[in-house]
């Protein structure tokens, strides 16, 4: 445990500290955010604020994880080399929504398609190695010691797992601290989790990302001076993932993650009703967080009350698997 601890103790102070020059290393580069005319227009001012935060995030988390846990165990190398790759993706797709930068309209369909495809490959890489060469366990239940075998259907559970999450931690990063604060709940619980069963290397990993979150979110604070993108928020979401399977405990991801299921169920709302209602809108705007915005929430208010509901759902999450 204190290994653990430790771990995410030293990636918060390095990434506290590495901060400001990473902050000024984006701005040096014209590496800003361009802010899109679709979302609240609140958000306009945040115009040339940095992005890429999530060179921050995991070049911290990775290089402290590398030494902490990779010792411990190597198959801590599955969620460094996941997130490794969603880095390298989240990069090139903050690449196109830079300002004064010719736009490689990041976000329209062939490109979500790709990033789908990208997504898929790497959950079936991941899926085949958990259930192959690494054994995970396979699913705990709350209130039962023992784990239980699913057989092949592990495979569809983990790739479904796997895209769902990184997804969902995509649609949360909307505004200042909510992605960072909500995701670091959720690594903080199955990092917890992971202690709990002894995985050593596996909580380390977790508290590693923890940490050097914790660093990222003083500079992500309102109004922030470093926006994470998708360079953090893809990485995130597939470290995350990985996480509940290895743990076994991916049964707990819409408890711990109840912040996530909540924003994805929002757009999946929104999408159903625009298109089989007459182009109606169930919400004002989503996802959710930008609903309470439009109803003249401040959105530090939203942060920290959805931060707070995260760290209900990590609660009740932990308590489940300690049940």
């Amino acid at each position: 445990m204190t290994h653990a601890l430790l771990t995410g103790a030293i990636a918060a102070i390095i990434a506290a500290l590495l901060g400001g020059p990473v902050i000024k290393f984006l701005q040096a580069r014209g590496l800003a955010k361009a802010i899109s005319t679709d979302g609240p227009e609140s958000h306009l001012s945040k115009a040339g604020t940095p992005t890429m935060g999530g060179l921050l995030i995991f070049g911290v988390a990775l290089a402290v994880a590398l030494v902490s846990a990779v010792p411990k165990d190597t198959d801590a190398l599955l969620p460094i080399v996941v997130a490794a790759i969603l880095l390298g993706i989240g990069v090139f797709d903050d690449a196109g929504t830079l300002v004064d930068r010719e736009k490689r309209e990041a976000h329209d369909r062939m490109n979500m398609i790709m990033k789908l495809v990208g997504f898929t490959g790497i959950a079936i890489v991941a899926a085949l190695l958990l259930y192959g060469p690494m054994d995970a366990p396979r699913m705990f239940i709350p209130g039962q010691d023992k784990h239980y075998d699913i057989g092949i259907l592990y495979m569809l559970v983990a790739i479904g797992v796997i895209i769902s999450v990184i997804s969902a931690v995509g649609v949360t990063d909307g505004l200042d601290m909510l992605g960072g604060g909500t995701t670091g709940v959720a690594y903080a619980a199955f990092g917890a989790i992971a202690l709990m069963q002894d995985q050593v290397a596996v909580a380390a990993f977790a508290f590693a990302v923890f940490g050097a979150l914790v660093g990222f979110l003083y500079w992500n604070a309102f109004p922030a001076r470093l926006f994470m993108g998708d360079a953090g928020s893809l990485p995130l979401g597939g470290g995350l993932a990985i996480l509940a399977l290895m743990t076994g405990w991916w049964t707990l991801v819409p408890v711990i993650g109840i912040v996530f299921l909540i924003e994805i169920m929002s757009v999946c709302i929104q999408i159903f009703v625009f298109r089989t209602q007459n182009r109606r809108r169930f919400f004002r705007m989503a996802p959710i967080h930008h609903h309470f915005e439009e109803l003249g929430w401040h959105e530090v208010t939203i942060t920290a009350r959805f931060i707070a509901l995260g760290i209900v759902g990590a609660l009740v999450g932990v308590a489940l698997a300690f049940w």
